[in-house]
């Protein structure tokens, strides 16, 4: 009833459910073994667009996808416009989906002001989508969390402009950067954003199994899941 093909831009997914990009995780193998357990969609660990601006070969690595199945979705970070343009270039020659983190919660990212930082700065937001937009050859996914804080809950906007700036696609985690993996995800805002754009909607957060999985399909009414955390356990078998 839930699971079911999902076209993200020109690309049609077998499936709607999808791994997270986790850094340090989902490298090249362990993608392997969850697209070989048939979730619709992988992604590579985010990468550094500076670094890839900037030519580091071990950045690089990091989008390796030799001997994947395609579909494949590579995952991007950054808040400069200009390394973000190239990054996009770049990956637009490999991967058939570019995702934008806009979520990681991690300081290390955003002390730099990217990842969940920008939710604090949705012209900017605006911005970046727009222009990896104008440069990309593969459809573009934006990945947020429900704001910065329970102060700064931005969700619904920042899905309505991320849809206007073009992207094809948006993964909602439903959490604030404060809250990093504590407390449990708010699946009242995910149904908002849902209820509030025409772009397929991903919802992302505590999924750990059939009955969470269809939680969140049930409550929400969002286009796919994103599985993460617990793809750990048993990657995917839900």
């Amino acid at each position: 009833m839930f699971i079911k093909k999902l076209k993200i831009g020109n690309v049609e997914l077998e499936n709607n459910i999808i791994l997270a990009p986790m850094a340090g995780i989902t490298d090249l193998p362990f993608r392997i073994i969850c697209k070989n357990f048939g979730v619709g969609l992988v992604c590579t660990e985010m990468a550094s667009s500076k670094a890839i601006f900037y030519g580091d070969e071990k950045t690089k690595k990091l989008l390796d996808i030799t001997g994947e199945k395609r579909p494949i979705s590579a995952q991007i970070f950054g808040s400069d416009i200009e390394s973000m343009k190239v990054s996009a270039e770049y990956v637009s020659t490999f991967a058939d989906i570019l995702d934008i983190n806009m979520g990681c919660p991690a300081p290390k990212v955003i002390k730099n002001g990217d990842g969940s930082k920008l939710l604090l700065n949705l012209e900017l937001v605006e911005n970046i989508v727009k222009e990896v937009v104008k440069v990309s050859k593969i459809p573009v996914t934006v990945k947020i969390r429900m704001g910065w804080d329970s102060e700064n809950i931005v969700a619904v906007e920042a899905a309505k402009i991320i849809e206007n700036a073009g992207a094809s696609a948006i993964t909602i985690h439903g959490r604030t950067r404060q809250d990093f993996f504590s407390g449990k995800c708010n699946l009242d805002i995910i149904k908002k954003v849902k209820e509030n754009v025409k772009i397929p909607v991903i919802g992302n957060g505590d999924i750990i199994d059939g009955k969470t999985a269809k939680e969140m399909f049930e409550y929400t009414g969002v286009d796919g899941i994103m599985i993460g955390r617990g793809a750990l356990r048993k990657p995917l078998d839900i």
